[in-house]
């Protein structure tokens, strides 16, 4: 009898360990930032007339894509993601998790998040959020290992969530859309370089090169976040000057702007990484802060 009620209790922590390792497949606590930009996007294009149905739907067939991106990510990264402390706990590196089950979890979460955003949308969200899945999980991915260039390449899929919830209400790629990513698009860098920075020792060690001066944490590097800062803030301007926001909006988002690029510059200057993590959490705050600007100020 003591043997059955150990099996039994044992039962609800597997199911949790399992449950676990799917989130972690998939970095359901990164994707939440993606999904906030789709949602953001969709918003910003009507912020009146507001469908709860439609971001609902938005958000699982986002969450599902992203899931599947971060899924292959790791199927194709499995190797080196034991060399790094901070990989190493992962399903895959652990053999919690085989293969196959984290191909077909991917496959089915990719192809399930495609239709969603198609079916209930339209197509060019659909092509969009493939776009996104495919450049990021088999170009950005392996060219970690090759060059710094990778930053750029990932921005691209990284920027296209408020692109595409913009596109899910409207149905066009329009200069609004492309500016909603082109904000996104500069905000990754300083946002990328600053965790490169931290992690530089670890991603050393499974040879991902992501800091834009080959020798490393340097000044040069350091001074690459100062530019984009200084390139965001100007772009971010811009739905000011079109009229997009009021002006309540645009001084929370030129306040933000200006807090952000002096972080980078404080990183210039010192050149550590007590700066540099600083710079890292400012990043987090930034993106959320003025997207929701951009919303409430167009209201």
């Amino acid at each position: 009898m003591a043997e059955v009620k150990n099996i039994v209790l044992e039962q609800p922590n597997i199911f949790v360990q399992k449950l676990t390792d799917y989130a972690m497949l998939a970095k359901f606590r990164l994707s939440f930032l993606v999904v906030f930009s789709a949602v953001i996007g969709y918003l910003f294009a009507s912020p009146v007339l507001i469908s709860v149905t439609n971001i609902v739907l938005l958000a699982l067939g986002g969450m599902l894509v992203t899931g599947a991106s971060n899924a292959i990510n790791q199927i194709i990264e499995r190797d080196i993601d034991k060399l790094m402390t901070r990989t190493q706990s992962r399903p895959l590196p652990t053999e919690r998790m085989n293969m196959l089950e984290a191909i077909l979890a991917a496959g089915a979460m990719g192809i399930s998040g495609i239709i969603i955003l198609t079916y209930f949308f339209n197509p060019t969200a659909g092509v969009l959020s493939a776009i996104s899945l495919l450049s990021y999980a088999f170009v950005y991915t392996p060219l970690k290992r090759v060059s710094s260039i990778a930053v750029f390449v990932g921005a691209i899929p990284g920027a296209l969530p408020p692109m595409i919830g913009y596109v899910c209400a409207t149905g066009a790629i329009d200069f609004v859309a492309v500016v909603l990513f082109s904000i996104q698009f500069i905000w990754q860098f300083p946002h990328f370089w600053s965790i490169a920075w931290i992690q530089y020792e670890d991603y050393k060690k499974a040879g991902i090169m992501l800091l834009p001066s080959a020798s490393g944490k340097t000044r040069m590097s350091a001074i690459q976040n100062v530019i984009y800062c200084m390139m965001l803030l100007l772009v971010s301007m811009i739905p000011y000057f079109y009229n997009w926001v009021g002006i309540v909006g645009n001084i929370f988002i030129a306040a933000a702007g200006v807090v952000f690029l002096w972080m980078a510059w404080q990183h210039y200057r010192k050149c550590e990484d007590k700066t540099a993590r600083v710079l890292m959490f400012g990043s987090f705050l930034y993106l959320p802060v003025v997207q929701l600007a951009l919303v409430i100020g167009k209201i």
